[in-house]
């Protein structure tokens, strides 16, 4: 082919994400996901002149890519931005497979728990769409087992029970699997009140469930019935085992190109630093305190270019009186990355302080402390300098850049994050005075 790997793939990062192919007048052509992206794009340029990657080479001239934060996030991402774009090829060789549901049939008396490739107005409860069949037949035979609902394909209603020679012999409420509605050892109403509880799990609303089992946990415990107990408590155990939750990303077509553009940011910053790996994952550093008074850090995480929350630190400022930023920048690095070490959490590919070559130097002599080496800079708000580890002289962007707009961002929410923090140390302060 007359298209080389190295042109398309130098700069694609070792990732989980979305990848765009577009023609020369930047029509998109086709959309793919990979758990690598580099592997996956790499593959194509080593096809068959007859296969199917080898009609996309053809034609492509562009290629864009969305990071995601893993395999099954970019499944559901591509999933989405195909049906709204619906590429040439993706509609050419599309097939007639849809993802899953997870599905209650409540039009029965004593409903199961089903797969189900379609979407009806029949009465069930739906959950879903999950982008893996393995995953969803594991959750439903998880979901039997602990709810005991019913596995079996048995058809029959409250008020016209199936013979009772016939399922007498059921292994399932045997090895108490089952509640046994098929013998009359459950009333529907009391086999649906059950349900309640499922349907808070696969709406995901974990927590206000683990409230209930609590409450039920101990008062089943107050009344000696330790065997409920148990029982609860292992439904209390299985649920906070569960690793993985999935959730559906709606995508905009608007919100292409946000995130191709998140890409590019993240493409161009590594360029202009030099950096050995995409910082997919960044961190960044800000003080706050008045006159010296309650003076804490804060830190905000960005992943994939947005800002990722459930990531973000607040640090009250403990060994440092009087004003001195670089002395708390120094306790609020140190405290961060000895606790990721404790912890054996992951690093980040690029740390960011706000402040000029003190702020740097600081937050680089806890990391030495530490025996720590990641990519670090600094960002002077004057006049939007860059410091970098081992240069004299600050790197100056182009405030047209995507790079320098990413690292105003990730530099200005934490500032936004430790101010809050400050004016709530300052009210609670001024109350109890």
């Amino acid at each position: 082919m007359q298209k080389t790997v190295n042109n398309y793939t130098v700069n694609i990062p070792h990732l989980p994400g979305v990848y765009i192919m577009r023609d020369s007048s930047a029509n998109i052509i086709y959309i793919g996901k990979a758990k690598d992206l580099k592997n996956r794009i790499t593959s194509y340029f080593h096809s068959d002149i007859n296969s199917k990657s080898a009609s996309i080479i053809s034609s492509m001239t562009t290629i864009n890519y969305i990071l995601c934060s893993s395999e099954r996030e970019a499944l559901l991402v591509e999933r989405e931005l195909i049906k709204k774009v619906q590429p040439h090829f993706n509609a050419m060789w599309k097939d007639d497979k849809s993802y899953p549901y997870i599905k209650l049939t409540m039009n029965e008396d004593f409903p199961r728990l089903i797969m189900s490739r379609k979407l009806l107005k029949d009465g069930g409860l739906y959950f879903g769409p999950y982008p893996q069949i393995t995953y969803i037949k594991k959750l439903i035979f998880w979901l039997n087992k602990i709810f005991k609902i019913r596995p079996c394909k048995i058809s029959f209603l409250e008020s016209s029970l199936p013979e009772r020679s016939k399922v007498k012999s059921c292994l399932y409420y045997h090895t108490d699997l089952c509640y046994g509605p098929c013998m009359g050892y459950i009333s529907s109403v009391d086999y649906k009140n059950n349900l309640k509880e499922i349907e808070l799990f696969l709406k995901g609303k974990f927590q206000k469930l683990q409230k209930i089992w609590n409450l039920q946990m101990i008062m089943e415990s107050k009344n000696q019935e330790y065997e409920k107990a148990r029982e609860i408590r292992d439904r209390l155990f299985a649920i906070n085992s569960m690793s993985e939750r999935v959730t559906v990303t709606q995508i905009n077509l608007e919100e292409i190109n946000q995130y191709v553009s998140k890409t590019d940011a993240l493409q161009e910053l590594k360029e202009v630093l030099k950096l050995k790996n995409l910082p997919a994952i960044m961190e960044c550093f800000d003080i706050s305190n008045t006159s010296g008074t309650n003076p804490v850090a804060s830190m905000v995480k960005f992943t994939n270019g947005k800002p990722d929350k459930n990531g973000y630190r607040r640090f009250k400022i403990k060994t440092v009186t009087g004003i001195n930023d670089f002395a708390m920048i120094y306790e609020a690095v140190f405290r961060r990355y000895s606790s990721i070490i404790r912890n054996n959490e992951k690093f980040p590919d690029l740390i960011v302080v706000d402040g000029g070559k003190g702020q740097l130097a600081s937050a680089e002599a806890a990391l030495n402390e530490l025996g720590v080496f990641i990519p670090l800079i600094s960002l002077a708000k004057q006049n939007e300098e860059i410091f970098v580890m081992g240069k004299s002289k600050p790197i100056i962007l182009s405030k047209n850049m995507l790079a320098l707009r990413l690292l105003q961002s990730i530099r200005n929410e934490a500032h936004r994050f430790a101010i809050t923090f400050h004016k709530q140390l300052r009210a609670k302060e001024f109350l109890q005075s």
